[in-house]
Protein backbone atom coordinates (compact mmCIF):
# COMPACT_ATOMS: atom_id res chain seq x y z
CA UNK A 1 0.00 0.00 0.00
CA UNK A 2 1.40 3.38 -0.98
CA UNK A 3 1.19 6.43 1.24
CA UNK A 4 -0.91 9.25 -0.26
CA UNK A 5 0.43 12.79 0.24
CA UNK A 6 -1.75 15.12 2.36
CA UNK A 7 -3.84 17.54 0.37
CA UNK A 8 -2.53 21.09 0.21
CA UNK A 9 -5.62 22.44 1.99
CA UNK A 10 -4.96 20.26 5.01
CA UNK A 11 -1.42 21.58 5.23
CA UNK A 12 -2.61 25.17 4.94
CA UNK A 13 -5.21 24.50 7.63
CA UNK A 14 -2.59 23.07 9.99
CA UNK A 15 -0.19 25.92 9.30
CA UNK A 16 -2.89 28.51 9.93
CA UNK A 17 -3.90 27.04 13.29
CA UNK A 18 -0.31 26.63 14.40
CA UNK A 19 0.25 30.35 13.72
CA UNK A 20 -3.00 31.37 15.41
CA UNK A 21 -2.04 29.55 18.59
CA UNK A 22 1.26 31.43 18.92
CA UNK A 23 1.22 34.23 21.50
CA UNK A 24 0.97 37.72 20.08
CA UNK A 25 4.01 39.90 20.69
CA UNK A 26 3.53 43.62 21.08
CA UNK A 27 6.14 46.12 19.99
CA UNK A 28 5.60 47.96 23.29
CA UNK A 29 6.39 45.01 25.59
CA UNK A 30 9.73 46.56 26.47
CA UNK A 31 7.98 49.69 27.81
CA UNK A 32 4.64 48.60 29.28
CA UNK A 33 4.10 52.01 30.91
CA UNK A 34 4.08 53.60 27.45
CA UNK A 35 1.35 51.30 26.12
CA UNK A 36 -1.69 53.09 24.82
CA UNK A 37 -5.05 51.49 25.30
CA UNK A 38 -6.70 50.53 22.06
CA UNK A 39 -10.33 51.56 22.18
CA UNK A 40 -13.02 49.14 21.17
CA UNK A 41 -13.80 51.23 18.09
CA UNK A 42 -10.15 51.06 16.93
CA UNK A 43 -9.88 47.31 17.46
CA UNK A 44 -11.88 46.62 14.32
CA UNK A 45 -13.99 44.01 16.13
CA UNK A 46 -17.72 44.01 15.37
CA UNK A 47 -20.33 41.64 16.69
CA UNK A 48 -23.97 41.68 15.61
CA UNK A 49 -26.47 40.29 18.12
CA UNK A 50 -29.97 39.66 16.83
CA UNK A 51 -32.87 40.24 19.23
CA UNK A 52 -35.13 37.40 18.13
CA UNK A 53 -38.06 37.26 17.63
CA UNK A 54 -38.94 40.56 15.96
CA UNK A 55 -40.94 43.10 17.96
CA UNK A 56 -44.62 43.57 17.08
CA UNK A 57 -46.56 46.21 18.98
CA UNK A 58 -49.39 48.72 18.73
CA UNK A 59 -48.25 52.30 17.99
CA UNK A 60 -50.05 55.60 17.54
CA UNK A 61 -52.78 57.28 19.56
CA UNK A 62 -55.04 54.88 21.47
CA UNK A 63 -58.24 56.44 20.11
CA UNK A 64 -57.35 55.88 16.44
CA UNK A 65 -57.63 52.81 14.26
CA UNK A 66 -54.98 50.31 15.45
CA UNK A 67 -51.57 50.80 13.85
CA UNK A 68 -48.88 48.17 14.30
CA UNK A 69 -45.12 48.27 14.19
CA UNK A 70 -42.98 45.26 13.38
CA UNK A 71 -39.27 45.80 13.97
CA UNK A 72 -36.49 43.24 13.71
CA UNK A 73 -33.62 44.58 15.81
CA UNK A 74 -29.92 43.75 15.73
CA UNK A 75 -27.44 45.23 18.19
CA UNK A 76 -23.89 46.18 17.20
CA UNK A 77 -21.08 45.63 19.69
CA UNK A 78 -17.38 46.41 19.42
CA UNK A 79 -16.18 43.99 22.08
CA UNK A 80 -16.34 40.21 22.32
CA UNK A 81 -17.31 40.52 25.98
CA UNK A 82 -20.51 42.44 25.19
CA UNK A 83 -22.48 39.46 23.83
CA UNK A 84 -22.59 37.53 27.15
CA UNK A 85 -23.76 40.68 28.98
CA UNK A 86 -26.50 41.24 26.40
CA UNK A 87 -27.62 37.62 26.54
CA UNK A 88 -27.75 37.72 30.35
CA UNK A 89 -29.96 40.83 30.36
CA UNK A 90 -31.94 40.12 27.17
CA UNK A 91 -35.36 39.92 28.89
CA UNK A 92 -34.87 43.38 30.41
CA UNK A 93 -33.50 44.78 27.14
CA UNK A 94 -36.48 43.43 25.21
CA UNK A 95 -38.81 44.96 27.82
CA UNK A 96 -37.18 48.36 27.36
CA UNK A 97 -37.66 48.21 23.59
CA UNK A 98 -41.26 47.02 23.85
CA UNK A 99 -41.96 50.01 26.12
CA UNK A 100 -40.11 52.38 23.77
CA UNK A 101 -41.96 51.16 20.69
CA UNK A 102 -45.31 51.29 22.51
CA UNK A 103 -44.70 54.95 23.46
CA UNK A 104 -44.62 55.99 19.80
CA UNK A 105 -47.71 58.06 18.97
CA UNK A 106 -46.61 59.87 15.79
CA UNK A 107 -46.95 57.21 13.10
CA UNK A 108 -46.04 59.70 10.35
CA UNK A 109 -42.70 60.33 12.05
CA UNK A 110 -42.10 56.57 12.35
CA UNK A 111 -42.29 56.22 8.58
CA UNK A 112 -39.66 58.94 7.98
CA UNK A 113 -35.91 58.31 7.96
CA UNK A 114 -35.41 61.01 10.62
CA UNK A 115 -37.99 59.38 12.88
CA UNK A 116 -36.43 55.95 12.49
CA UNK A 117 -32.96 57.35 13.18
CA UNK A 118 -34.23 59.07 16.34
CA UNK A 119 -35.88 55.80 17.44
CA UNK A 120 -32.61 53.89 16.86
CA UNK A 121 -30.69 56.44 18.95
CA UNK A 122 -33.24 56.30 21.78
CA UNK A 123 -33.11 52.48 21.70
CA UNK A 124 -29.30 52.60 21.93
CA UNK A 125 -29.45 54.99 24.89
CA UNK A 126 -31.98 52.84 26.75
CA UNK A 127 -30.01 49.64 26.20
CA UNK A 128 -26.76 51.27 27.31
CA UNK A 129 -28.55 52.68 30.37
CA UNK A 130 -29.63 49.15 31.37
CA UNK A 131 -26.11 47.80 30.83
CA UNK A 132 -24.73 50.63 32.98
CA UNK A 133 -27.39 50.13 35.68
CA UNK A 134 -26.50 46.43 35.83
CA UNK A 135 -22.81 47.38 36.14
CA UNK A 136 -21.73 45.19 33.23
CA UNK A 137 -18.98 47.55 32.06
CA UNK A 138 -20.28 46.97 28.52
CA UNK A 139 -22.11 49.08 25.95
CA UNK A 140 -23.41 48.75 22.42
CA UNK A 141 -22.28 50.95 19.58
CA UNK A 142 -25.45 50.83 17.52
CA UNK A 143 -28.96 49.57 16.92
CA UNK A 144 -29.95 48.36 13.46
CA UNK A 145 -33.46 47.77 12.19
CA UNK A 146 -33.17 44.81 9.83
CA UNK A 147 -36.92 44.95 9.26
CA UNK A 148 -39.21 47.90 9.99
CA UNK A 149 -42.87 47.88 8.98
CA UNK A 150 -45.64 50.26 10.06
CA UNK A 151 -49.08 48.88 9.16
CA UNK A 152 -52.01 51.26 9.31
Amino acid sequence: MTHQPKPVLTLIFLLFFSLVSLPAVSQDEENPEEEEEVTQEESGFTDYISMDPAFVTHVGPADNKPTYLKAAVTLRASSASTRPALETHMPRLRHELVMLFGEQTDTERLTSMEGQQALREEAKQRINAVLEEQQTGESITGVLFTEFVVQK
